[in-house]
């Protein structure tokens, strides 16, 4: 059996990545940043027992009161762990992940009922942004970023310029399958240029192993391949389920959770369709119950 347990690692002074091994569905990673003030938490986790065994680590490592719980986006494997921090705490996120977590709810939940989620509920941000934002703890300079829509249409990233540490959220998951479905492709793309020009020295994804940046060339390799993939299934006049089940899925094969292909391509279609979109809705309930077809059963979820 694999081991699911969660494990500090110190990757600058006084800053940490708190990972989820092994970084499949809701098993994200989340960062917790110490000062004299207290502790800035990048991300939460999906379930009770799992934002408690953070929270343990946060208290663990920052024992000064303050906590500033910032939310890479909507998700629920990144927000539903908020309320553990209870109510002193303070949450950050983009002005449009906050409207997104409260039309969202805790629908995740119903993609993986046998889970024991626990007392989740959703606390939704106390201050928002729209394009950047920087939070000052003990002296050091903590950026938060919107650079466009990618892996949904509200990703903040967390950039440490002194340490040139870089949460990116779910834009980058190195090891794991890219997924754009309720985000966009191109804009993918261009935010992984951004990335790049921070010139990052260690990258946290939101989910797999610490990487550098060789993680943005891996994602964006992925990412235009899905691009040729879906346009040469359109022109064959193939739906986004048959396309992913014809297709050879070559050098990405060994990448967790490929069933997300699925919803890729559904992304990918739609943005060749309309070069207007930008994470424009589509049915995820519906796309999910097509990756769940091409899985042959519903995908694992170890949170």
């Amino acid at each position: 059996m694999p081991d699911h347990t969660p494990c500090l690692v110190e990757v600058a002074d006084g800053v940490h990545a708190h990972l989820q091994p092994d970084g499949g569905w809701c098993l994200n990673n989340a960062g917790v940043i110490v000062s004299d003030e207290g502790a800035v938490v990048v991300d939460t986790a999906a379930t009770e027992r799992r934002a408690l065994r953070l929270k343990e680590h946060v208290d663990a490592l920052a024992p000064a009161p303050r906590r500033t719980v910032v939310n890479t986006h909507f998700h629920g494997d990144h927000t539903f762990g908020n309320g553990v921090f209870g109510p002193d705490a303070t949450v950050v996120a983009h002005a449009l992940t906050r409207t997104d977590m409260a039309e969202t709810g805790l629908a995740l939940t119903g993609l993986w009922p046998d889970v024991e989620w626990g007392r989740i509920e959703v606390v939704l941000p106390d201050i928002t942004y729209s394009g950047a934002l920087t939070l000052h703890t003990g002296g050091r300079r903590v950026e938060l970023l919107y650079l466009g829509p990618a892996h949904t249409r509200s990703d903040t990233v967390v950039w440490l310029p002194e340490e040139r540490v870089l949460f990116t959220g779910d834009i980058v998951m190195p090891g794991c399958t890219p997924f754009v479905l309720m985000g966009t492709v191109r804009g993918s793309l261009e935010t992984l240029w951004r990335l790049r020009a921070l010139e990052p020295v260690t990258v946290v994804g939101g989910h797999g192993p610490l990487a550098g940046p060789e993680a943005f060339d891996a994602t964006e390799e992925y990412l235009r391949w899905l691009g040729k993939v879906a346009a040469e299934g359109m022109a064959a006049g193939l739906t986004a389920l048959e396309t992913a089940r014809s297709c050879d899925l070559g050098p990405f094969a060994g990448l967790l959770d490929p069933e997300r292909l699925v919803g890729n391509l559904h992304r990918a279609r739609q943005e060749l369709s309309d070069d207007s979109a930008s994470a424009a809705p589509l049915d995820v309930v519906e796309v999910f119950g097509e990756m769940v077809t091409y899985h042959g059963r519903l995908p694992d979820c170890h949170a």
